[in-house]
């Protein structure tokens, strides 16, 4: 579905990204790791369209799309959520979703797909509810409807269990998986990698903007440059 190939992004005399390639599979979970600085969000922001690629290549579902601006890239089909939870906080739950599914949808039917979309995060009790009376955890899966609201076919997160509790975190691992059972692909940057290397079917780790591996949660975690790139911490697998 997604295939980078060779991409490097500089900054003046930085190399952010530095000849990095992997492919990403239909309806895979993979995750992207790596200590700060290692690259991950200017990964994201080259394939979301935000930045061009110094060299290299994006392409999605078979189409280039490296060098296109975000709307383009987003109305292919390839969406990304943000650190920061990116709501209209003086607007209801309902009211937040349904201006996304306006983008691209007439009133009657972006009114049916909103209403869907917060059944299918959970937040239907919730929907009228004002966006600051939500629960941070409410306000994390909230931005992550918003993101399945403009019609993806894949999602590039980035933190989006941020400054959640273990439990917490565990009901959007929990939220992406169905996702994903209904077609949905995902990239997830998450530095907690207990969470991760469980929810993930394939880890890419980058450092100093290169990519230092790609396989298997357990193979990767092994990896005598991950575990250097993380100073030596344990890898918990739990």
């Amino acid at each position: 579905m997604l295939a980078v190939e060779k991409l490097s992004k500089a900054f003046g005399g930085l190399m952010a990204l530095d000849d990095v390639s992997f492919q990403v599979a239909e309806k895979e979970i993979v995750g992207l790791i790596g200590p700060n600085g290692a690259g991950k969000t200017t990964l994201y922001e080259v394939v979301s369209g935000f930045y061009p690629p110094t060299a290299g290549k994006v392409t999605f579902r078979g189409e280039r799309v490296d060098g296109l601006k975000p709307h383009q890239v987003l109305a292919r089909g390839l969406a990304r959520s943000f650190q920061i939870v990116q709501t209209f906080p003086s607007f209801t739950a309902y009211e937040n979703v349904l201006l996304t599914a306006l983008r691209s949808l007439p009133m009657p039917q972006a009114k049916k797909w909103a209403e869907e979309v917060l059944e299918m995060v959970g937040l239907t009790s919730r929907a009228h509810r004002p966006v600051p009376s939500l629960s941070l955890p409410d306000q994390k899966v909230l931005e992550l409807g918003r993101v399945i609201a403009t019609r993806p076919r894949m999602i590039l997160l980035d933190e989006v269990m941020a400054g959640l509790i273990e439990a917490e975190a565990r009901q959007v691992t929990d939220l992406i998986r169905r996702l994903r059972e209904q077609g949905l692909t995902f990239m997830v940057v998450e530095h907690r990698m207990e969470i991760i290397m469980d929810l993930c079917d394939r880890i890419i780790a980058l450092n100093f903007g290169k990519k230092i591996a790609d396989g298997l949660p357990r193979e990767v975690a092994a990896e005598k440059q991950v575990v250097e790139a993380y100073l030596g911490e344990e890898i918990s697998l739990a």
